[in-house]
């Protein structure tokens, strides 16, 4: 998931308040905590995000590296994306045990992070208002009600 600053400029601020979410992977080795507001819950299309995911898009919820806690230990794949130089563009940090995927970091942003949504432990605030590389979007899939939509980032 590669989301540039537009999301805050054009939504204005998140779709969500909150004073804290918490999450956990698969087999429970790692939890963590996102404080504050959230600058929005974006689905991503991208291809990477597709396989990373296992499934058509990745939910995330999107912040600043400075509201999320970790307890455990993440592995990280340094991920190029398309790019033929083999530039990392996003670190994708995940349970070494389990495999499940917990947060990307954003390079080249001030510190944005993805939080994958579906391991909150309680997923049933999540509203996506954005969503981005549509241009990959599979062909079946429809999600109305978006605030932006981006052809790729």
């Amino acid at each position: 998931m590669v989301l540039s600053p537009v999301i805050w400029r054009v939504t204005g601020r998140s779709n969500v308040d909150i004073m804290s979410m918490t999450g956990r992977c698969l087999c429970g080795a790692v939890t963590w905590e996102l404080s504050g507001d959230i600058i929005a819950t974006a689905v991503c299309h991208c291809e990477h995000c597709q396989r990373q995911s296992g499934g058509a898009f990745s939910v995330n919820l999107v912040a600043h590296e400075s509201q999320l806690s970790v307890d455990g230990d993440l592995s990280v794949y340094g991920d190029p994306g398309n790019d033929p130089t083999g530039t990392v563009h996003v670190e994708r940090r995940f349970c070494g045990t389990c495999g499940s995927p917990i947060v990307s970091a954003l390079t080249g942003t001030e510190g944005v992070i993805a939080v994958k949504a579906g391991t909150l432990n309680d997923r049933s605030t999540v509203r996506p208002n954005v969503q981005a590389w549509c241009v990959d979007r599979q062909p079946w899939v429809e999600l109305d009600g978006m605030d932006v939509s981006l052809d790729r980032e």
